[in-house]
């Protein structure tokens, strides 16, 4: 049955794996029949709020997708205006993008309004409930917007169990993390790295996306340091903008002496250029301190990229062990052993062949599935 729906959260002009997501699962609802628009916003974060260069994507507008740009996260008479207008406008389902407790307020006020009009259902897509980094206000924020809703949909068991720290009585349903397939499709090696100009006669290990502490870019430091990086022809590719702390990663590089082994790309990808990274590396490394989900994760398997992750969150149920990649402990001597192991028994080929299997349990249609089977049950 045909449904009116309206995704509230980060899309076009604003750029990351939020918007992408949204994006993504916008098309995915239109392609299945469903009258689709996402609402973005005017105002995201505060300028002195965001630690990167910009908020915004330099690529053009999603086809055939209707972006309302219209939400200032920090305006409680535009919050009054957008839940009025979306009372109004009387969606089956309103489905929130809930990521940072910063957002609660905001959410949590058009939530209230909307749900007046008693037609429609409330949902929330949980990234994180407990953040990463945490600040003062988290938990009074996020109590104020999950008050308002009637079902939530989390992509990690860590999240759910997260979540019941807060509310155990209102329906939910806890799915997979769909594969990013809109960064391009897989080409070759050597394709990829004439594109970003590395030499063939290196392998390398990636390191993928926005830099913060607590995705644990220094344990791959002091792990990489101890590989004999001559004898396997390695070199270590990190690619994404520090929101974290440049010099003391640089003075890492230094100290460890790996100027002439990292190659680090300090800027946001676009994604035109994503589909290079992977496909030019042999393995990802996530080694996070912490962690719910990944997209990182999502990313390596629409290429067919083995991974190496760390025993935190939820990607030890997104990584089978030795299967796609590996599962690690939380330190820089587990990191390095696995890496090596990865070389020295040839594993590339088995692991990319897994991967092309274990990625069809990531599709796109059960993530609409869920959604649309939580909204009949509320």
């Amino acid at each position: 049955m045909k449904k009116k729906i309206v995704i509230l959260g980060p899309a076009y002009p604003y750029r990351g794996g939020l918007a992408s997501f949204n994006e993504r699962l916008a098309l995915q609802f239109l392609n299945e029949g469903h009258e689709v628009v996402i609402y973005t916003f005017t105002l995201q974060y505060p300028n002195f709020l965001f630690p990167g260069k910009t908020q915004y994507s330099t690529g053009t507008a999603p086809e055939n997708l209707k972006i309302e740009r219209k939400v200032s996260s920090v305006n409680p008479f535009n919050w009054l205006k957008i839940g009025r207008e979306l009372r109004k406008l009387k969606p089956d389902f309103l489905l929130f993008r809930f990521w940072l407790p910063f957002m609660g307020p905001c959410f949590g006020s058009i939530a209230r309004l909307v749900k007046k009009n008693k037609h429609t259902k409330v949902i929330a897509l949980i990234d994180n409930i407990i953040p990463h980094e945490k600040r003062t206000g988290d938990k009074p924020f996020t109590n104020y917007f999950l008050k308002t809703i009637d079902g939530f949909i989390t992509m990690s068991s860590v999240v759910q169990k997260d979540l019941e720290k807060f509310d155990q009585g209102k329906p939910r349903f806890n799915t997979v993390h769909p594969i990013y397939d809109n960064f391009g499709a897989i080409i070759s090696r050597e394709k990829a790295l004439t594109a970003l100009n590395l030499d063939p006669n290196f392998r390398y290990l990636l390191f993928f996306g926005i830099i913060r502490d607590y995705k644990g870019l220094d344990l791959l430091l002091e792990a990489f340091s101890k590989i004999n990086r001559k004898e396997l022809g390695l070199k270590l590719l990190v690619a994404g903008e520090y929101y974290a702390n440049e010099d003391k990663y640089q003075q890492l590089i230094t100290s460890l002496k790996l100027n002439d082994d990292v190659i680090v790309v300090n800027n946001y990808i676009d994604d035109k250029e994503v589909g290079n990274y992977f496909c030019a590396s042999d393995l990802v490394a996530q080694p996070y301190k912490n962690a719910t989900q990944s997209g990182v994760t999502q990313i390596a398997y629409h290429y067919e990229t083995p991974m190496i992750v760390t025993n935190v969150g939820g990607l030890p149920e997104m990584v089978p062990n030795q299967k796609v990649g590996y599962v690690v402990e939380v330190n820089s001597i587990d990191i390095k052993e696995a890496i090596e192991k990865f070389y020295q028994e040839n594993k590339i080929a088995e692991f990319k062949l897994n991967l092309e299997e274990e990625k069809q349990k990531y599709s796109w249609e059960i993530m609409t599935s869920g959604i649309l089977n939580l909204s009949e049950k509320i």
